[in-house]
């Protein structure tokens, strides 16, 4: 597991974080329910008969949140569905933000009876030896990031895990999914609701907060491919990391210039971009969720992407609008971490208000 060196200095062995793993999966077949609350913001689109049968398994796991932004007759077939099995709200009316998701999960984490929240999409499936991993990591951490896989595979889903093996190779993978503490998420006033790249947002929150975060690339969760008729969610962090954007848009120039001058190198370029997805693939393990033939689709992956990164450019520069309903895809740390330096501990003007005040800013996990 990797934990932020610079956020916190509760860190412990990596022998240690393995036996968190181990532990859940000995444990998986145990009765006991977790002191977990599971916060699902269900979008408006979401295939509730499919989904019926996981939030059964899960209600006998964990208390289970479900945040339905449904039109009024399908929040009744839901509600009707699943009664007895989670708890069914609608988002809460007072928050405001332009990222549906993110207003699901303010509101489910406001109402969450414990401790430590997992959030997940209607895309993802837990199960028992993993939401174990993520609570007992969450005893050392502030904020959890799993390492999701996606199976079936499909053609854009089998695409997409080639970019997944390439940032697994470079240190680390965008999250599917996360877990969080509920006093942290509220002490630091949860999160923007009007960003794209709503993950990357609550991930850097939570850093600029001085919080601890964790990646372990060796505890993975499994995601659904999208459905059919159902659009793949754009990479809407893309413009929030000026880096990886920039390497993006450099993709597609290179390999012209390197097919008009030296088409071999271009081969061995492609050669190595496999070669670097193979490190990614067995890295923690990987090997078993991620099949040999994914590494074959990261030069598709990475032209991809270097097309959509002159795309999305090209639209800004015609005064387009990025894609989704929100505008700016994420807040950089330093001016979350400004707008925390400058917030007072009594400020109740935040993104969540639960009727209640927040836990105290601690003086010592404000940054200096």
């Amino acid at each position: 597991m990797a934990i932020d060196p610079s956020q916190s200095d509760r860190r412990r062995p990596a022998a240690a974080e393995q036996a968190v793993f181990r532990r859940g999966t000995g444990a998986a077949s145990a009765p006991d329910r977790l002191p977990l609350a599971y916060v699902l913001p269900l979008p408006a689109e979401a295939d509730a008969d499919e989904l019926t049968e996981y939030l059964r398994d899960l209600s006998r796991w964990v208390d289970v949140i479900v945040v339905d932004g449904s039109p009024p007759e399908r929040f009744a077939r839901h509600a009707a569905a699943w009664r007895g099995l989670v708890r069914h709200v609608p988002p809460d009316p007072a928050l405001r933000g332009r990222n549906r998701r993110a207003l699901g999960v303010l509101t489910g984490v406001a109402l969450a009876r414990h401790e430590h929240v997992v959030i997940a999409g209607d895309d993802v499936r837990y199960d028992l030896a993993g939401l174990r991993a993520v609570h007992g990591l969450l005893d050392r951490v502030d904020l959890v990031r799993p390492q999701h896989h996606v199976a079936p595979l499909p053609w854009p889903a089998w695409r997409d895990t080639g970019g997944t093996l390439l940032r697994r190779a470079l240190g680390g993978d965008s999250a599917g999914t996360l877990a969080v503490r509920r006093s942290t998420f509220l002490a630091m006033g949860g999160y923007d609701p009007d960003v794209l790249a709503g993950n990357l947002e609550l991930v850097r929150t939570v850093r600029a907060y001085g919080g601890a975060t964790a990646n372990p690339a060796w505890l993975y969760v499994r995601r659904l491919p999208p459905a059919a008729g159902r659009p793949v969610e754009p990479a809407y962090d893309e413009p929030a990391r000026p880096g990886w954007l920039l390497a993006a848009l450099a993709v597609l120039p290179a390999a012209a210039a390197l097919a008009a001058r030296r088409p071999g190198l271009l081969l061995h370029a492609g050669v190595a971009t496999v070669a670097l997805a193979e490190l990614g693939r067995r890295r923690a393990g990987g090997a078993r969720v991620f099949p040999a033939h994914t590494t074959l689709a990261a030069p598709l992956w990475l032209l991809g992407r270097g097309a959509g990164a002159w795309f999305a450019v090209g639209r800004r520069l015609r005064g387009g609008a990025p894609a989704g309903p929100a505008g700016q895809a994420a807040h950089s740390v330093r001016a979350l971490r400004r707008r925390h330096t400058e917030r007072r501990p009594d400020d109740l003007v935040l993104w969540v208000e639960t009727g209640a005040a927040p836990a105290p800013v601690r003086a010592d996990r404000l940054p200096h």
